[in-house]
């Protein structure tokens, strides 16, 4: 099974490689050499994160839009829910099954298209996890070249370090204390980072009518349990993993800001706070309808076309009869 695995990352790992090794060329010309090589290396890890997640752009549009249509329909969910609360036998199941998937169907809403970044992501996650990881091997001879990476250059790799910690060192299996000391704080940067992603998607882009559902509720269990398993996981990486996981959660951190504040889901903080922008710059949001559903945030852009609907209207005045009888009728003689 092991050597399955290793066989079907092989073409990533050998990707991620070519990568790295481009991204070191680049900054070994500016002048990262020497003494500066772990630096280098350490920036060619943050190149390759850059890469892989400019690749997973379009992934995160349809994740947004997913995940907005998931907060949405909660309401609706959950009338479906209570519709057949207390209801155990398999008619009744299957009727409630048949509801929430036309609900889905209606909306355009597929559960699992949240999770499609992370699952795709986890393979470059876990080559790069093997490539950090086989350098010591490579260093030795005991292991075969990965592309660019030949045995010689791993040993490079190797002997470079980052405040004194090689870029393959993890916390637990290493005595120098300088690799403890940044384990520690890359582990407590990438806890930070995710619990802040996940706050200001809570509080700022949730409409206040789903905050108290089931789904709203997952979110909040998940808001402080995805720290504590960067903090328990974290001491098994190498610092380079580690190194790239937090440059992932920086990446989706500023990306979900500007997604939040640019195209904020209806209903939610950030919206208002949208709103109050472009009332003071003299525009206007214009609402966006879900097929099948009503207000849905998943519009591929907030709308910034000036509307009509938030100008005063001026008050006609009603006529009476004598009035209405006396007024010339076009055409007449």
């Amino acid at each position: 099974m092991s050597d399955f695995f290793n066989t079907l990352l092989y073409p990533i790992k050998l990707g991620e490689a070519w990568v790295m090794y481009a991204w070191h060329w680049l900054f070994e010309t500016l002048g990262l050499r020497g003494g500066w090589s772990g630096w280098a290396w350490a920036l060619s890890i943050v190149g390759l994160t850059v890469v892989v997640r400019l690749l997973l752009i379009p992934l995160f549009v349809k994740q947004i839009h997913s995940s907005r249509k998931m907060q949405l329909i909660q309401p609706e969910m959950q009338k479906i829910q209570k519709r057949y609360k207390g209801k155990r036998d398999p008619e009744s199941q299957k009727a409630q099954q048949a509801e929430i998937m036309d609900l889905y169907r209606r909306t355009g809403t597929n559960p699992f298209s949240s999770c499609l970044p992370i699952l795709i992501q986890s393979p470059f996650f876990f080559a790069l996890f093997q490539l950090l990881n086989n350098l010591r091997a490579q260093a030795e001879g005991k292991a075969q070249a990965i592309g660019p990476i030949t045995n010689q250059l791993a040993s490079t790799i190797e002997s470079s370090t980052l405040f004194g910690a090689k870029l393959s060192d993890h916390f637990l299996g290493s005595t120098v204390s300088n690799t403890k000391i940044l384990t520690a704080v890359l582990i407590v940067l990438m806890s930070a980072t995710t619990f802040i992603t996940q706050h200001q998607l809570m509080r700022k882009n949730m409409p206040e009518s789903v905050l108290d559902n089931p789904f709203a509720k997952q979110q909040k269990v998940l808001l402080y349990l995805m720290p504590i398993f960067f903090a328990i996981s974290g001491v098994n990486f190498p610092i380079g993993v580690l190194v790239y996981w937090l440059t992932t959660n920086l990446w989706t951190m500023g990306q979900q800001f500007y997604v939040i504040r640019n195209m904020p889901a209806p209903g939610s903080a950030a919206e208002r706070a949208l709103r109050e922008r472009k009332q003071r710059r003299g525009q206007t949001m214009k609402e966006l309808i879900v097929p099948g559903l009503g207000p849905d945030a998943n519009s591929d852009a907030v709308v910034d076309a000036a509307v009509e609907d938030d100008k005063p209207r001026q008050r006609t005045q009603p006529k009476g009869k004598k009035r209405a009888k006396n007024t010339p009728t076009k055409g007449r003689r």
